[in-house]
Protein backbone atom coordinates (compact mmCIF):
# COMPACT_ATOMS: atom_id res chain seq x y z
CA UNK A 1 0.00 0.00 0.00
CA UNK A 2 1.41 3.44 -0.90
CA UNK A 3 1.61 4.97 2.46
CA UNK A 4 1.47 8.69 1.23
CA UNK A 5 -1.31 8.44 -1.58
CA UNK A 6 -1.44 11.84 -2.39
CA UNK A 7 -0.54 12.90 -6.17
CA UNK A 8 -0.15 16.44 -5.76
CA UNK A 9 0.06 19.08 -2.24
CA UNK A 10 -2.41 21.58 -3.05
CA UNK A 11 -4.02 22.62 0.49
CA UNK A 12 -3.94 21.65 3.81
CA UNK A 13 -7.15 20.13 3.97
CA UNK A 14 -5.62 17.50 2.28
CA UNK A 15 -3.89 16.50 5.40
CA UNK A 16 -5.62 14.00 8.18
CA UNK A 17 -3.39 13.61 11.39
CA UNK A 18 -2.20 9.96 9.55
CA UNK A 19 -0.69 11.56 7.03
CA UNK A 20 0.69 14.23 8.65
CA UNK A 21 2.72 11.69 11.32
CA UNK A 22 3.61 9.99 7.57
CA UNK A 23 4.95 13.63 7.03
CA UNK A 24 6.96 14.55 10.43
CA UNK A 25 8.00 10.94 10.53
CA UNK A 26 10.19 11.16 7.64
CA UNK A 27 11.55 14.41 8.22
CA UNK A 28 12.79 13.34 11.28
CA UNK A 29 14.39 10.58 9.89
CA UNK A 30 15.86 13.16 7.36
CA UNK A 31 16.95 15.39 9.22
CA UNK A 32 18.82 12.81 11.80
CA UNK A 33 20.17 11.39 8.38
CA UNK A 34 21.53 14.75 6.95
CA UNK A 35 23.21 15.11 9.93
CA UNK A 36 24.68 11.46 9.90
CA UNK A 37 25.52 8.76 8.10
CA UNK A 38 23.86 10.32 4.67
CA UNK A 39 21.94 7.40 3.37
CA UNK A 40 19.27 9.01 1.67
CA UNK A 41 21.65 12.21 -0.30
CA UNK A 42 21.10 9.91 -3.52
CA UNK A 43 17.78 8.90 -2.76
CA UNK A 44 16.31 11.44 -5.31
CA UNK A 45 19.55 10.71 -7.91
CA UNK A 46 17.82 11.27 -11.63
CA UNK A 47 15.22 13.23 -10.47
CA UNK A 48 14.39 16.95 -11.10
CA UNK A 49 12.51 19.86 -9.95
CA UNK A 50 10.70 22.52 -11.56
CA UNK A 51 11.27 25.51 -9.22
CA UNK A 52 8.36 28.15 -10.76
CA UNK A 53 7.69 31.01 -8.44
CA UNK A 54 5.75 33.93 -10.42
CA UNK A 55 6.02 36.00 -6.79
CA UNK A 56 9.55 36.68 -4.76
CA UNK A 57 10.65 34.07 -2.32
CA UNK A 58 13.55 33.18 -0.24
CA UNK A 59 12.53 30.66 2.33
CA UNK A 60 10.21 28.63 0.47
CA UNK A 61 12.03 28.85 -2.53
CA UNK A 62 15.56 28.14 -1.47
CA UNK A 63 14.91 25.44 0.78
CA UNK A 64 12.87 23.71 -2.03
CA UNK A 65 15.70 23.56 -3.88
CA UNK A 66 18.24 22.72 -0.88
CA UNK A 67 16.02 19.94 -0.02
CA UNK A 68 15.89 18.88 -3.78
CA UNK A 69 19.94 18.89 -3.83
CA UNK A 70 20.23 17.26 -0.30
CA UNK A 71 18.64 14.26 -1.67
CA UNK A 72 20.63 14.39 -4.88
CA UNK A 73 18.19 15.15 -7.36
CA UNK A 74 18.34 18.00 -9.51
CA UNK A 75 17.03 21.89 -10.20
CA UNK A 76 15.63 23.75 -12.92
CA UNK A 77 14.92 27.62 -12.34
CA UNK A 78 14.16 30.86 -12.96
CA UNK A 79 14.74 34.09 -10.62
CA UNK A 80 11.24 35.85 -11.61
CA UNK A 81 8.94 33.47 -13.71
CA UNK A 82 6.51 36.21 -14.07
CA UNK A 83 8.97 38.40 -15.38
CA UNK A 84 11.77 35.86 -17.10
CA UNK A 85 9.53 33.33 -18.69
CA UNK A 86 7.52 33.00 -21.49
CA UNK A 87 4.83 34.44 -18.86
CA UNK A 88 5.92 37.76 -19.70
CA UNK A 89 5.24 36.92 -23.42
CA UNK A 90 1.24 35.72 -22.28
CA UNK A 91 2.25 32.13 -21.89
CA UNK A 92 -1.07 30.73 -20.03
CA UNK A 93 -0.14 29.33 -16.64
CA UNK A 94 -1.99 25.93 -18.49
CA UNK A 95 0.58 26.18 -21.16
CA UNK A 96 3.53 26.29 -19.28
CA UNK A 97 2.65 23.29 -16.96
CA UNK A 98 2.18 21.49 -19.41
CA UNK A 99 5.72 22.44 -20.87
CA UNK A 100 7.46 22.25 -17.48
CA UNK A 101 5.73 18.65 -17.22
CA UNK A 102 7.96 17.24 -19.96
CA UNK A 103 10.78 18.84 -18.38
CA UNK A 104 10.52 17.39 -14.84
CA UNK A 105 9.38 15.20 -12.50
CA UNK A 106 8.11 17.86 -9.69
CA UNK A 107 6.55 21.10 -9.91
CA UNK A 108 6.82 23.34 -6.76
CA UNK A 109 5.11 26.57 -7.71
CA UNK A 110 4.56 29.94 -6.44
CA UNK A 111 1.60 32.64 -7.86
CA UNK A 112 -0.34 35.62 -7.63
CA UNK A 113 -3.67 34.02 -8.05
CA UNK A 114 -5.29 31.58 -5.64
CA UNK A 115 -6.28 28.53 -6.72
CA UNK A 116 -3.65 28.91 -9.72
CA UNK A 117 -1.85 25.73 -8.04
CA UNK A 118 -4.89 23.60 -8.15
CA UNK A 119 -5.21 24.61 -11.78
CA UNK A 120 -1.76 23.12 -12.53
CA UNK A 121 -2.40 20.32 -11.13
CA UNK A 122 -5.52 19.52 -13.03
CA UNK A 123 -3.75 19.60 -16.41
CA UNK A 124 0.01 17.95 -14.95
CA UNK A 125 1.21 14.75 -15.44
CA UNK A 126 4.13 15.09 -12.23
CA UNK A 127 3.11 16.39 -8.59
CA UNK A 128 2.82 20.30 -8.01
CA UNK A 129 3.48 22.01 -4.76
CA UNK A 130 1.83 24.87 -3.90
CA UNK A 131 4.34 27.23 -2.32
CA UNK A 132 1.72 29.75 -2.24
CA UNK A 133 -1.14 30.91 -4.01
CA UNK A 134 -2.03 34.44 -3.87
CA UNK A 135 -4.32 34.78 -0.47
CA UNK A 136 -5.39 31.40 -0.51
CA UNK A 137 -2.91 28.94 1.04
CA UNK A 138 0.50 27.98 1.91
CA UNK A 139 0.23 24.06 2.77
CA UNK A 140 4.15 23.88 3.46
CA UNK A 141 4.28 26.26 5.30
CA UNK A 142 1.65 25.09 7.62
CA UNK A 143 3.71 22.02 7.97
CA UNK A 144 6.51 23.18 8.90
CA UNK A 145 4.96 24.90 11.30
CA UNK A 146 2.82 22.03 12.81
CA UNK A 147 5.92 20.39 13.41
CA UNK A 148 7.42 23.31 14.94
CA UNK A 149 4.62 23.50 17.62
CA UNK A 150 4.90 19.85 18.09
CA UNK A 151 8.57 19.57 18.65
CA UNK A 152 8.48 22.08 21.06
CA UNK A 153 5.44 21.31 22.79
CA UNK A 154 6.02 17.53 22.42
CA UNK A 155 2.88 16.71 20.70
CA UNK A 156 0.11 19.06 19.72
CA UNK A 157 -2.91 19.26 22.34
CA UNK A 158 -4.43 21.73 25.18
CA UNK A 159 -2.38 24.47 23.48
CA UNK A 160 -3.20 28.20 22.89
CA UNK A 161 -2.31 30.07 20.00
CA UNK A 162 -2.53 33.52 18.99
CA UNK A 163 -2.61 34.56 15.36
CA UNK A 164 -1.60 38.30 15.07
CA UNK A 165 -1.20 41.11 11.99
CA UNK A 166 -2.95 40.07 8.29
CA UNK A 167 -5.13 37.27 8.83
CA UNK A 168 -7.33 38.24 6.04
CA UNK A 169 -4.45 38.11 3.04
CA UNK A 170 -2.07 35.67 5.11
CA UNK A 171 -2.14 32.54 3.75
CA UNK A 172 -0.11 31.14 6.24
CA UNK A 173 -2.51 31.38 8.86
CA UNK A 174 -4.98 30.23 6.92
CA UNK A 175 -3.47 27.18 6.23
CA UNK A 176 -2.37 26.67 9.97
CA UNK A 177 -6.16 27.23 11.52
CA UNK A 178 -7.08 24.02 8.68
CA UNK A 179 -4.50 22.12 9.82
CA UNK A 180 -4.84 23.00 13.37
CA UNK A 181 -8.42 21.15 13.15
CA UNK A 182 -6.56 17.91 13.53
CA UNK A 183 -5.31 18.09 17.14
CA UNK A 184 -7.33 17.86 20.14
CA UNK A 185 -8.14 20.46 22.84
CA UNK A 186 -6.45 23.22 20.56
CA UNK A 187 -7.63 27.37 20.85
CA UNK A 188 -7.02 30.09 18.42
CA UNK A 189 -7.39 33.47 18.97
CA UNK A 190 -7.57 35.75 16.35
CA UNK A 191 -5.60 39.22 16.93
CA UNK A 192 -6.38 41.74 14.02
CA UNK A 193 -6.87 45.09 12.81
CA UNK A 194 -10.85 45.39 11.61
CA UNK A 195 -9.41 45.50 8.28
CA UNK A 196 -7.53 42.45 8.38
CA UNK A 197 -10.14 39.81 10.07
CA UNK A 198 -9.63 36.27 9.82
CA UNK A 199 -12.42 35.59 6.75
CA UNK A 200 -15.31 33.98 6.97
CA UNK A 201 -15.03 30.11 5.59
CA UNK A 202 -11.97 29.41 8.33
CA UNK A 203 -14.02 30.49 10.92
CA UNK A 204 -17.09 28.32 9.48
CA UNK A 205 -14.34 25.04 9.05
CA UNK A 206 -13.07 25.49 12.81
CA UNK A 207 -16.78 25.52 13.92
CA UNK A 208 -17.50 22.30 12.07
CA UNK A 209 -14.50 20.69 13.39
CA UNK A 210 -15.07 22.23 17.13
CA UNK A 211 -12.10 24.49 17.56
CA UNK A 212 -12.59 27.35 19.73
CA UNK A 213 -11.39 30.20 18.18
CA UNK A 214 -12.75 34.21 19.32
CA UNK A 215 -11.16 37.73 17.78
CA UNK A 216 -9.85 40.24 20.26
CA UNK A 217 -8.22 43.44 19.37
CA UNK A 218 -5.56 43.79 22.52
CA UNK A 219 -2.37 41.77 21.93
CA UNK A 220 -1.66 42.98 25.64
CA UNK A 221 -4.86 40.96 27.22
CA UNK A 222 -3.85 38.09 25.33
CA UNK A 223 -0.05 37.54 24.94
CA UNK A 224 0.08 36.24 29.07
CA UNK A 225 -2.24 33.44 28.37
CA UNK A 226 -1.34 31.60 25.29
CA UNK A 227 1.22 29.18 24.56
CA UNK A 228 2.66 30.23 21.15
CA UNK A 229 1.73 33.93 19.42
CA UNK A 230 2.08 33.75 15.65
CA UNK A 231 2.81 36.95 14.31
CA UNK A 232 2.67 37.63 10.87
CA UNK A 233 3.22 40.66 8.49
CA UNK A 234 1.17 43.35 7.13
CA UNK A 235 1.53 42.45 3.73
CA UNK A 236 1.23 45.83 1.35
CA UNK A 237 1.13 43.78 -1.83
CA UNK A 238 -2.38 42.55 -1.00
CA UNK A 239 -4.40 45.33 -0.21
CA UNK A 240 -6.09 47.17 -2.58
CA UNK A 241 -6.33 50.48 -0.70
CA UNK A 242 -3.70 52.35 0.91
CA UNK A 243 -5.79 53.72 3.54
CA UNK A 244 -7.29 50.24 4.18
CA UNK A 245 -2.98 49.33 4.42
CA UNK A 246 -2.15 52.43 6.76
CA UNK A 247 -4.92 51.89 9.11
CA UNK A 248 -3.10 48.42 9.85
CA UNK A 249 0.33 49.04 9.22
CA UNK A 250 2.50 49.15 12.52
CA UNK A 251 -1.13 47.82 14.58
CA UNK A 252 0.86 45.10 16.74
CA UNK A 253 4.75 45.32 17.29
CA UNK A 254 6.00 42.02 19.87
CA UNK A 255 8.41 44.06 21.70
CA UNK A 256 10.87 43.19 24.23
CA UNK A 257 8.19 44.65 26.94
CA UNK A 258 5.35 42.29 25.62
CA UNK A 259 7.09 39.17 25.48
CA UNK A 260 8.51 39.51 29.02
CA UNK A 261 4.53 39.35 29.74
CA UNK A 262 4.51 35.93 28.01
CA UNK A 263 4.77 32.58 29.70
CA UNK A 264 7.74 31.48 29.99
CA UNK A 265 7.34 28.23 27.68
CA UNK A 266 5.69 29.87 25.21
CA UNK A 267 7.26 30.44 21.91
CA UNK A 268 7.00 33.09 19.19
CA UNK A 269 6.32 31.82 15.38
CA UNK A 270 6.59 34.35 12.43
CA UNK A 271 6.42 32.76 8.74
CA UNK A 272 9.14 35.39 7.81
CA UNK A 273 9.95 37.99 6.18
CA UNK A 274 9.86 40.43 9.44
CA UNK A 275 8.99 43.88 8.87
CA UNK A 276 8.90 45.93 12.56
CA UNK A 277 6.25 43.81 13.90
CA UNK A 278 9.38 41.54 16.24
CA UNK A 279 12.17 44.17 16.70
CA UNK A 280 15.51 42.40 16.49
CA UNK A 281 16.19 42.39 20.63
CA UNK A 282 13.87 39.76 20.56
CA UNK A 283 16.13 37.33 18.65
CA UNK A 284 18.09 36.14 21.59
CA UNK A 285 15.14 35.42 23.86
CA UNK A 286 14.56 31.41 24.12
CA UNK A 287 11.03 31.75 23.47
CA UNK A 288 12.19 33.12 19.71
CA UNK A 289 11.58 30.22 17.80
CA UNK A 290 10.94 32.10 14.24
CA UNK A 291 14.71 30.72 12.79
CA UNK A 292 14.56 27.28 13.83
CA UNK A 293 10.96 27.51 12.46
CA UNK A 294 12.74 28.28 8.83
CA UNK A 295 15.19 26.18 9.16
CA UNK A 296 12.34 23.04 10.00
CA UNK A 297 11.38 23.94 6.60
CA UNK A 298 14.15 22.71 4.65
CA UNK A 299 12.88 19.24 6.70
CA UNK A 300 9.90 19.35 5.75
CA UNK A 301 10.12 19.49 2.23
CA UNK A 302 12.80 17.48 2.04
CA UNK A 303 10.45 14.90 3.04
CA UNK A 304 7.62 15.67 0.86
CA UNK A 305 9.92 15.50 -2.10
CA UNK A 306 11.04 11.93 -0.79
CA UNK A 307 7.26 11.04 -0.30
CA UNK A 308 5.78 12.20 -3.52
CA UNK A 309 8.90 10.85 -5.67
CA UNK A 310 9.43 7.47 -3.66
CA UNK A 311 6.08 5.81 -3.53
CA UNK A 312 7.18 2.56 -3.78
CA UNK A 313 9.15 3.01 0.34
CA UNK A 314 7.36 3.19 3.13
CA UNK A 315 8.05 7.01 4.57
Amino acid sequence: MNPFPLEHVIESQQFDRDLLDIVFRTANQLKADLYGDRRYAKSLEGKILASLFYEPSTRTRFSFESAMLRLGGAVITTENAREFSSAAKGESLADSTRIMSGYADVIVMRHNEAGSASRAADISSIPVINAGDGAGQHPTQALLDVYTIADTFSGIKNLKIAMVGDLRYGRTVRSLAYLLTKYENVEIIFVSPPVCKMEGDIKAYLNKYEILWREETDLDAVSPEVDCIYMTRIQKERFHSLEDYNAAAGKYILTPERVQAMKPNAIIMHPLPRVNEIPKEVDNDPRARYFDQAQNGLFIRMALLYLLLNKDRNG
